[in-house]
Formats: structure tokens, C-alpha cells, sequence
């Protein structure tokens, strides 16, 4: 068993791992990102239909006829998350919009309260206001320094965007809430497939198909983006998720941003001062601790 338990939390990093590269190769993709992000959705559909084909796992199709509007909402959130993600990569650094996306387990907090009555205790509280702090500290100070990652000071469109992608995510979870019939990978894969079903006319009506424009590095990149980042990471988190406690699976997702910056700093010599480096810290720190709580 503690075998079984060991790989599992070696998967789960490791996919969180992988999502942490993904600001890294979406750069390199010469696509609008609605474009971008409707051949993740489709790649994605592919690989996780081909893993649930390989491992026998069936459609729940009598739990997807009772949530299919909530399944249909929650794709649709998706996939144009991740377009304002993708957004964010092209106007500021990969640190600032990975730590401005982060921003969404503080309006999960916020909105739970309400809808779902949540106690918001003094801990949570104190947490919530901090991770606030820091999401302030980042916009306002995001535009200070090098004037952004292109040095045109487009910094504060870019945490915009980030933001924007963050309540959307923080929408992705709270519709989930509400799917109990459909779990893990399936759900996913629904969700992806309603992804596509929105995202193929609305690149259709905004801007149209540029596949035949991407040279070679472009098509691996969109090929690592969607078959590596999402299909089969997607499927190692949800394989290994059942048998690792919720607490340690939460500890491992912070790989995810940590290496996102890191990457963004050390690797790409992105510019980052001090008052987004505390920011940054206020909002993954206090987020994790109101987690562990």
C-alpha cells in the first residue's frame, strides 16, 4: 500500500510539475491563444478518451444526463480560462500571471461563504485578507521596475488577464461542486469535450484557423501543450488522487507556481522586484495555510 501511495505522490508532483512548464511553451506558439486553447481542448480529448478507452472506464451517461447544463457551464468556463491565461503569458511575465492566477482560491473562499455557508473562522479570515494583500500588492506594483516582460509596461494588462482567468477558474470549481454523479478524469473529459463544442465557433467567429502558419517548433510545442500538459497530466492527477490525502495532494499543487516562477526569474531572467516577490509570497503562502487549516 505505501507503495501505491509513494507513486501516487511522485505523479502528482510530478503533473503539477509539468503544469508549472506550460507559460514556458505556450510562448513559442505563434496562435491567438482562443486558437491555442481550442487545440489543447481537442489534443486533450483525444489522449484522455484514448487512456479511458485503454483502462476500460465508461461513461457515466445516466449521472452526465442529470448534470450535463452544470458539465456544459464549467467546460465553457474552462476553456476561456484558459484563453485569458494565455492572454496574461503575452503582456507580463510568466511569474506575475502565474501568481495573479492564483488569486482564485481566495474568491473560492470569499464566494462559499455565501453560496455554500462556509464558516469563515478568524484563521480563514486572517488568511483571506492577507492572500488579498498580497493580489494588491502585485497589480499595483506590477507596472514598477523593468516596465514589464516586453518592456512596453504592459504589465497591468497581463495580471488583468490573469486575474479574469482566476475567477473563471474559482467558477470551474464552484460548478464542480454541484456535479456529484461524474468525478474525476470523466468529468474532465466532459468538460474538455464542452470546451471544444464553445471554442471551435467562437475561433471560427473571431479570427479564424492559422494552423497552416505555424512552422515546426510551433506544432511540437502545440503538440507537447496539449497531449503532455493537459491530456496526459490531467490523467496522472486524477489517477493517483484518490490514494494521497486531500492535505498532501494541496501541498504538492503549490509545485505548480513555485516552479512557474522560478522558471520565469532564473531561467528566462524575467524582471520581478520586491514588492511582487512579497505579494507573490502573501498569496501562495496564506492560500496553502488556509488549505492545511
Amino acid at each position: 500500500m505505501s507503495s501505491i501511495v509513494n507513486r501516487s505522490r511522485l505523479l502528482i508532483g510530478l503533473s503539477m510539475a509539468i503544469f508549472g512548464t506550460i507559460g514556458l511553451f505556450v510562448r513559442g506558439i505563434a496562435l491567438p491563444s482562443s486558437e491555442t486553447a481550442l487545440y489543447r481542448a481537442v489534443l486533450a480529448v483525444l489522449a484522455i478518451g484514448s487512456y479511458l478507452l485503454a483502462t476500460g472506464q465508461k461513461l457515466q451517461i445516466k449521472g452526465m444526463r442529470r448534470e450535463i447544463l452544470l458539465l456544459a457551464a464549467s467546460g465553457i468556463a474552462m476553456g476561456f480560462n484558459w484563453i485569458l491565461l494565455f492572454e496574461a503569458y503575452k503582456y507580463t511575465t510568466i511569474s506575475m500571471a502565474t501568481l495573479s492566477y492564483y488569486a482564485a482560491p481566495v474568491l473560492i473562499t470569499l464566494v462559499s461563504t455565501f453560496a455554500f455557508h462556509e464558516a469563515l473562522t478568524p484563521f480563514k479570515t486572517l488568511c483571506f485578507v492577507m492572500s488579498t494583500a498580497g493580489i494588491l500588492l502585485i497589480t499595483l506594483k506590477g507596472g514598477d521596475g523593468a516596465g514589464g516582460m516586453s518592456g512596453n509596461g504592459t504589465d497591468h494588462i497581463g495580471i488583468l488577464f490573469g486575474l479574469g482567468a482566476a475567477v473563471l477558474y474559482a467558477s470551474v470549481v464552484l460548478l464542480n461542486k454541484f456535479i456529484r454523479n461524474v468525478a474525476g478524469i470523466q468529468r474532465t473529459f466532459l468538460q474538455f469535450v464542452a470546451a471544444v463544442v464553445t471554442l471551435f465557433p467562437y475561433v471560427l467567429l473571431t479570427g479564424g484557423i492559422h494552423l497552416g502558419g505555424l512552422n515546426t517548433s510551433g506544432w511540437v510545442l502545440l503538440l507537447i501543450v496539449g497531449l503532455l500538459h493537459t491530456g496526459a497530466a490531467y490523467c496522472m492527477y486524477f489517477s493517483s488522487l484518490q490514494h494521497v490525502p486531500g492535505q498532501e495532494a494541496a501541498v504538492l499543487s503549490y509545485i505548480d507556481p513555485l516552479l512557474a516562477v522560478i522558471l520565469s526569474v532564473l531561467v528566462l531572467h524575467e524582471p520581478m522586484n520586491g514588492w511582487q516577490l512579497l505579494g507573490g509570497a502573501m498569496i501562495l503562502g496564506f492560500t496553502l495555510l488556509n488549505e492545511l487549516r
